[in-house]
């Protein structure tokens, strides 16, 4: 596993996420949160930001981060999209994920020594026989949560409360999945299991998170199922399934609420593949120009054939709750990106362009084409699926522009789906 690169100790975080008793969360030290209170007035309109101490170059990885705590997409999972429980690794060799995706087993793959799926290293729950990549993982999932959420022999049972909780998340939340119950079904175990610790207490008082930040990614989900009433049946059966005394704040209307809200507020979108994987290691041959014409019209091939049978569903996706990367704010011309490129859950954010000490470190919540499009159409989607007006260079730029839209921009506004879809896929890009 990769370890956190020197530029760790180049970022400063300062986080103004207000608590009820109006206090700046301060604790997470490791982060060098700021308590300058110039820093704080300047940053209380975002809640939080993050910035460059030096030169950050263009390509540059700022930083390699793992998750809090993560989880497949329950759909993803159930569609035999195979990961790791725990790393979300791959766990299909490159050629089993494009015969899968293409739904014929007959496809085989060249250069299969480039796929870094290694099978002799995975490893299964020895009770619920749940898959992991590697002894690690099986280790890390037991002594962090495991203990708590194992089925055992009831993994396929209907009846247990955790499975009726995860079937009822199936029949609200269709694809495409944006978030898991069984994220927060992790934190809860996680707790669980340190109850009796220092990092429980944090945890439980002060959670490395705002959820009532502005600026960041979907509240859509939650506002929808709360207005339904739906978001009472999950916490009935999320209770049924989890409830701890100690948590039990944790379990009321309000309490359930905020833990969709802390979610929705700081999720980050994971896609890892196989096939990826090999993709990129095959770019990385060196070989006869020949060979190279050869193998990129069939990698070019290969696409189209699994977009034709299987769409934009290409990843094994799920989602999880980063720390660092919560700080980063949105912005229409984003210095900086999120990326997969280990095949698992580590996060690396990466500089687009030149970051000089003093600048924040942005991100963009819209895809490519939507940063291409109007401000009036930008500031739509963004209010719509992020509760925020952007002022970011771009938008500021563009203030005089008039607040209409083309027409081609008014029918794509009209397909929700597609934004919506476009926005998965932005999150879940490998």
């Amino acid at each position: 596993m990769n370890s956190i690169p020197n530029s760790w100790s180049t970022l400063r975080v300062e986080l103004t996420a207000s608590r009820g008793d109006g206090i700046a969360l301060t604790e997470l030290a490791v982060l060098q949160i700021s308590t300058d209170r110039e820093s704080l007035l300047f940053l209380h309109s975002k809640g939080k930001g993050l910035f460059a101490t030096r030169n950050i170059h263009k390509g540059e990885t700022i930083f390699i981060e793992k998750p809090v705590v993560s989880s497949q997409f329950l759909w993803n999972a159930l569609y035999r999209y195979k990961a790791c429980d725990h790393c979300l690794r791959s766990l299909e060799t490159a050629e089993e994920n494009a015969q899968r995706l293409l739904g014929k087993s007959c496809r085989v793959l060249p250069h299969p020594e480039q796929c870094s799926i290694r099978k002799d290293l995975h490893q299964h729950c020895p009770h619920c026989q749940v898959a992991y990549c590697s002894a690690e993982c099986r280790q890390s999932a037991f002594e962090q949560y495991h203990q708590v959420l194992c089925l055992g022999p009831s993994r396929e049972d209907p009846k247990h409360p955790l499975n009726k909780l995860q079937d009822a998340w199936r029949n609200i939340h269709y694809p495409p999945e944006t978030s898991s119950i069984m994220l927060l079904a992790r934190m809860v175990a996680t707790v669980k299991q340190v109850c009796a610790s220092v990092c429980c207490s944090w945890y439980v008082s002060a959670p490395p998170f705002c959820p009532t930040c502005l600026g960041a990614p979907l509240l859509t989900d939650v506002v929808a199922l709360f207005l339904q009433g739906q978001l009472e049946l999950l916490r009935q059966l999320f209770t049924a399934a989890l409830y701890e005394e100690h948590l039990s704040r944790w379990f009321t209307p309000e309490g359930f609420q905020s833990l969709f809200a802390l979610v929705g507020t700081n999720g980050q979108g994971i896609g890892t593949s196989s096939l990826s994987q090999w993709v990129h290691a095959c770019d990385a041959l060196e070989l006869p120009p020949h060979e190279r014409e050869q193998l990129d019209a069939f990698i070019d091939q290969l696409y189209k054939d699994i977009e034709k049978e299987t769409g934009e569903f290409l990843n094994c996706e799920g989602s999880g709750l980063y720390v660092l990367q919560s700080c980063c704010n949105h912005s229409c011309i984003p210095n900086a990106e999120t990326s997969f490129p280990d095949n698992n859950f580590l996060l690396h954010l990466i500089a687009l362009e030149e970051i000089k000490p003093g600048e924040e470190i942005c991100i963009s919540y819209l895809d490519c084409c939507q940063r291409e499009r109007s401000r009036h159409s930008r500031h739509k989607i963004l209010r719509e699926h992020y509760l925020f007006t952007c002022s970011c260079p771009k938008c500021l730029a563009q203030a005089d522009d008039a607040n209409l839209t083309s027409e081609e921009e008014e029918e794509l506004e009209g397909e929700g789906e597609t934004d919506d879809a476009e926005l998965e896929d932005e999150m879940t890009d490998v």
